[in-house]
């Protein structure tokens, strides 16, 4: 069985909400993602995290990504490649 090497989190939160309401609920998701990887033995401040977020309505759904190992390799792989492209 393949070891999972990433691990993603997802909240809706109205789009009208108080920034510090989502502040608030991004300091969770970051406190939770970090507990989760302990628990599953992965060292948090190893990790690569990204956020996204995508409208949805009147709501905005944010998604916090953690990349580790081989799936951390591919994104920055992925990411210089497409910073190199852009400069050419």
């Amino acid at each position: 069985m393949a070891k999972h090497t990433q691990a993603h989190i997802t909240r809706t939160i109205e789009s009208n909400k108080p920034d510090f309401f989502k502040t608030r609920t991004k300091e969770q998701m970051h406190y939770y993602m970090g507990a989760k990887l302990i628990e599953i033995g992965i060292e948090p401040k190893a990790v690569l995290y990204r956020w996204s977020m995508e409208p949805k309505g009147n709501s905005e759904v944010w998604t916090y990504s953690a990349y580790w190992g081989d799936s951390k390799d591919k994104l920055l792989q992925q990411e210089s490649d497409s910073q190199t492209g852009s400069h050419q």
